[in-house]
């Protein structure tokens, strides 16, 4: 088979995903946000039962919709430690902080 050959061969759609991904350098993005599928195993079913991760910021910060002002409170002084746990795996870019907002 020549050059020609394979250059012409039709690419994998997720080798062609993960090279535009890369070359667009959300490579580390996306694994930071993997913080957002696992949200329920990683802050406990108490605290996901009240709480939605719904997006990550570009400073690292992820906004999270809580069900109520009490839990607001209550999550505002959990901060350090359910960063902590958020960070815990040192293969993903960190969570710079959370901003808790209210669900509506």
């Amino acid at each position: 088979m020549s050059t020609d050959d394979r250059a012409r061969r039709p690419s994998k759609v997720g080798d062609v995903l993960a090279s535009v991904i890369e070359r667009a350098g959300l490579t580390e993005r996306m694994a930071q946000a993997s913080v957002i599928p696992e949200w329920g195993a990683l802050v406990g079913s108490q605290i996901a039962a009240v709480t939605e991760p719904v997006s990550l910021q570009r400073d690292g910060t992820l906004v999270v919709a809580v069900k109520s002002h009490g839990w607001m409170t209550e999550l505002s002084l959990l901060e350090p430690e359910l960063l902590r746990t958020l960070n815990a795996d040192s293969a993903r870019p960190p969570i710079a902080r959370l901003r808790l907002v209210l669900r509506r």
